[in-house]
């Protein structure tokens, strides 16, 4: 692909994070704060359960989309953990569904306590003298400061449902069988107005993501492990043993495992990270050379950009139904979670095997390096020497196999 047809979509990747960003002007009217968006002047104020139901409705609803055969489900597939249905590495959409995408679809699962975004991180128990650094916000890159923000972001974008401006999606609502369920929610005149009906179907995006038995149902095999209800296999708990063993997996590190404050583990620290992952020549934007998807400092995310100590971080997902991806890491990089774990065994003892001949982090710019995340597993190793070995790595997969909800589908290790 020609760096001249990359052109226009970056341009409109740009605009949209713009438009989107903490504190952004909104397409179309002025700045809507957290407080003046749950102070929209409906006619109606509907109880949860009526958000929830109509916002089931919307998240299937094909109708919101310039092409009319995209939804939100389309790409967070329910019997999927809400997450992608298949092995691509970035979605296709757009007007014509033809539009690549520029990072691989996240679970919408177990994001319900997620923060705002926050550059500079400090923990409420314990020393809070200590910078963790950015932690918070929804995507990949923490631009999305709530869930309904998050929500207008596909909405909104050339590559995912391809509106023009918010005004395009009220008018595709208008002609929704979805319609009639909006105004039985807010009232007649919510069709009417274009802020109305722009905050009433973000809202109820927002309320559906926050029911417990679609998004947060805590229905895995660890879970009933945690309540006393459930074994776990020999192989099983050596994989939690090494998952949570700082000198060998350390993954608790950042996808926390344990109970905090009387709640189950989320597993995810919600921080933000560069792992150098290796790059991913099936994603279209990456066979030009001269492109870097640099996380938090751009191109999708624009507040941030040209500073340094930001690019290369990623959102650190939760681990939860990770057995039922077929894609793994931002990019999608790689197509088994054996293989992902692997990488995080023998980055640093087998860097060709990753980055080529050179052994040089081929997706991020050499001058971000220091950026690079050398905690344990990577700092246990050697060159030639990784830090798990191969019964370990099956063992740390057999348990994150554990973690699939009971309603979502697991696919090959």
């Amino acid at each position: 692909m020609s760096t001249a047809t990359l052109r226009p979509v970056h341009a409109q990747d740009k605009a949209n994070a713009k438009a989107h960003a903490p504190g952004a002007a909104q397409a179309g009217g002025g700045s809507v704060t957290a407080q003046s968006f749950y102070a929209t002047p409906f006619e109606k104020k509907p109880d949860a359960a009526t958000l929830t139901h109509l916002g089931r409705a919307l998240f299937s609803d094909a109708a919101l989309s310039a092409s009319g055969r995209l939804s939100c489900a389309s790409c967070h597939d329910p019997a999927h953990a809400y997450g992608p249905p298949n092995g691509r590495a970035t979605q296709v959409g757009g007007g014509d569904l033809h539009q690549p995408g520029l990072r691989a679809v996240p679970s919408l699962r177990y994001a319900q306590d997620t923060p705002a975004f926050n550059a500079h991180f400090t923990e409420n128990e314990g020393d809070d003298s200590i910078d963790q650094g950015p932690v918070g916000g929804w995507t990949w890159d923490g631009r999305a400061a709530s869930a309904h923000e998050q929500a207008a972001i596909p909405l909104l974008s050339a590559f995912e449902m391809g509106n023009r401006d918010r005004a395009a999606v009220v008018a595709r609502l208008r002609q929704s069988p979805n319609a009639e369920l909006m105004k039985k929610a807010f009232g007649e005149r919510v069709m009417t107005d274009e802020r109305l009906a722009w905050n009433g179907l973000l809202w109820a995006l927002e309320v559906f993501q926050q029911s417990p038995s679609d998004f947060y149902p805590y229905s895995s095999r660890f879970d009933g492990y945690l309540r006393g209800k459930e074994k776990l296999s020999a192989n099983e708990l050596r994989g939690l043993q090494i998952f949570n063993d700082p000198a060998r997996g350390n993954c608790a590190e950042c996808h926390v495992s344990a109970i905090k404050r009387g709640a189950f583990p989320q597993f995810t620290d919600r921080g933000l990270v560069a792992l150098a992952v290796p790059r991913n020549l099936q994603i279209a934007a990456n066979r030009d050379r001269r492109f870097f998807d640099l996380g938090l400092c751009g191109p999708l995310r624009t507040d941030l950009a040209g500073q340094g100590e930001f690019c290369g971080l990623f959102k650190t997902p939760t681990l939860r139904n990770v057995a039922t991806r077929q894609v793994f890491f931002h990019n999608g990089r790689f197509h088994t979670l054996t293989e992902a774990v692997r990488f995080y065994a023998d980055r640093d003892a087998f860097p060709k095997r990753y980055y080529g001949a050179h052994g040089q982090t081929n997706d991020l710019p050499a001058r971000y390096s220091a950026n690079v995340n050398r905690e344990a597993p990577f700092e246990a190793q050697r060159p030639g020497k990784p830090s798990l070995n191969d019964a370990e790595i099956n063992d740390l997969v057999a348990f994150l196999h554990t973690l699939t909800d009971k309603d979502a589908h697991t696919v090959r290790p």
